[in-house]
């Protein structure tokens, strides 16, 4: 194995080394006092380089801000004074057709028949029919039936309750009442009319 000897190193090799020192340290001190303060403009900066997260907070105010360079997008819709009412613009498409509208008033329009109860409760119903029209200028909507003396015991029921048309509108109704409650009763119709 080999010693290593120790040497001093040589006096060229020291000024070689300190040259090279002083030309690295010195160029760098250059670039650096090569900027004079305030000296980086529009035409030392590349487009993009200088975004939001680069500037200080409040660096830009108005006073540093060209006249007419903005518009309208870069304010809040608040902060922008509303300016006159343009033009009318020409009317557009007639829009669909809306639903049909109210009717006119409601009229209750009634008719009875008496009807006899028989023996009480022996199935053999009496049955009497009855019929509502409305007046020539209007329309049934819906009908009912009530008896004089309706209870929860009695024998009273609507056999049947049809509507009455004039051509393809309902312009009153027929109802048929049977009675085997044993005693007399008014079945009556009740027809809701209206002008339409």
């Amino acid at each position: 194995m080999h010693r290593l000897i120790k040497r001093r190193p040589s006096p060229a090799m020291v000024v070689a080394c300190v040259a090279l020192l002083v030309a690295l340290t010195g160029t760098s001190v250059a670039a650096v006092q090569a900027v004079a303060p305030n000296s980086i403009g529009t035409a030392q900066l590349r487009t993009g380089a200088v975004t939001n997260a680069k500037l200080k907070a409040n660096a830009v105010t108005g006073a540093k801000v060209a006249n007419r360079t903005l518009t309208a997008i870069d304010f809040r819709a608040s902060s922008l004074p509303r300016g006159p009412q343009g033009v009318a613009g020409p009317a557009g498409p007639a829009g669909a057709a809306g639903p049909a509208g109210t009717i006119g008033p409601i009229t209750v329009r009634q008719a009875g028949v008496t009807v006899p109860g028989g023996t009480a409760q022996n199935a053999a119903y009496d049955t009497e029919t009855v019929t509502v029209n409305c007046n020539p200028n209007e329309k049934a909507i819906s009908a009912g039936t009530g008896w004089s003396d309706d209870a929860v015991d009695r024998e009273l029921w609507t056999q049947r309750l049809t509507p009455l048309l004039t051509g393809t509108n309902v312009t009153g109704f027929r109802a048929t009442g049977g009675n085997d409650s044993g005693n007399t009763s008014t079945f009556t119709l009740f027809v809701l009319c209206y002008v339409g």
